[in-house]
């Protein structure tokens, strides 16, 4: 599954071997063996790569939640050490707010007896990780622009979204930015500069962007993994991002600015409505609840 699932992240079978830490033949060996045991092609193969067959990305799909569930049972279990500690997780978009609760949360139970995980990590990843119980809290925005898309994902995996905070859209980039002076800024106003997004898996990226007004057609852009590349490419490129406005100076540095999105004619400023994702069967822990009342505090 790990084999099958890097090759269709990346599209490559060299670079699928490169990141598995194996030979290009033995991986080749077994997508093959995979693909003669379940009985039909997953990739197509050609000069610039592979690509799923329809067959294969419902395949992939599936399997992508199974590994997931594999994941989590082997982090619960395969330390024998740590089996007495409790386990807390969290699952989220890159907002510095959650990283300032989380760092509450653990501050107020300690190390010695929890292990805790703090995830930024891709929007579909991030329902993943609550569906499976990886992580008991997930973070993530909805809009009038995904709300359908994101709504009918928490509807399969047994999930809830509970609102925290609503934000409209604002343009983050650094002090020293061209535009960095504007009381607002328009969407024509960058044109000139490079749209910072984060990178998304599966086929609805549009819909599971972490940037509001994903619908647009940005002329310029560059997909980034990580919140740290974003900040430096901010430096280096001159770039942006389009957020919800709610920085945590601590965590994110005075070097950057927040201007209000303005809308325009055909460029209408969205709501984002962020909350957290919960299992609809579970009642949260303990220390859930103390995250939970860090977030609320830090809008309060």
């Amino acid at each position: 599954m790990a084999y099958l699932l890097e090759v269709a992240k990346t599209g490559s079978m060299n670079k699928a071997a490169e990141k598995l830490f194996i030979s290009q033949p033995t991986l080749t060996k077994a997508i093959k063996e995979a693909e003669a045991e379940i009985g039909f092609a997953i990739f197509t193969r050609n000069n610039r790569g592979v690509t799923l067959t329809p067959r294969g990305d419902d395949f992939i799909a599936d399997i992508r939640q199974v590994y997931h569930h594999y994941q989590a049972l082997m982090d619960k279990y395969q330390n024998d050490e740590d089996k007495d500690k409790k386990k807390f997780g969290v699952s989220t978009q890159h907002y510095s707010f959650a990283a300032k609760a989380f760092v509450e949360m653990v501050r107020q139970f300690g190390t010695l007896h929890y292990d805790f995980a703090y995830r930024e990590t891709t929007t579909a990843a991030v329902i993943d990780d609550v569906a499976t119980g990886r992580s008991e809290i997930g973070i993530l925005y909805r809009s009038p622009y995904n709300e359908r898309v994101i709504d009918r994902h928490l509807l399969e995996n047994n999930l809830k979204f509970t609102p925290i905070v609503k934000s409209r859209a604002y343009v983050y980039l650094w002090k020293g930015h061209p535009l960095a002076g504007r009381k607002a800024i328009r969407f024509a106003d960058l044109k000139d500069y490079p749209c910072l997004c984060f990178e998304q898996d599966g086929e609805e990226t549009s819909y599971m962007a972490e940037e509001i007004l994903s619908d647009r057609l940005y002329p310029r852009r560059v997909v980034v993994r990580d919140r740290a590349a974003m900040l430096n490419l901010m430096v280096g490129l001159n770039g942006y991002t389009l957020c919800s406005g709610i920085i945590h100076d601590a965590y994110n540095g005075a070097d950057y600015r927040c201007i209000p999105f303005q809308p325009e004619p055909g460029f209408p400023n969205q709501v984002m409505e962020i909350g957290l994702i919960t299992r609809i069967d579970t009642t949260p822990s303990e220390s859930a609840e103390v995250f939970i009342n860090a977030i609320r505090q830090f809008f309060h």
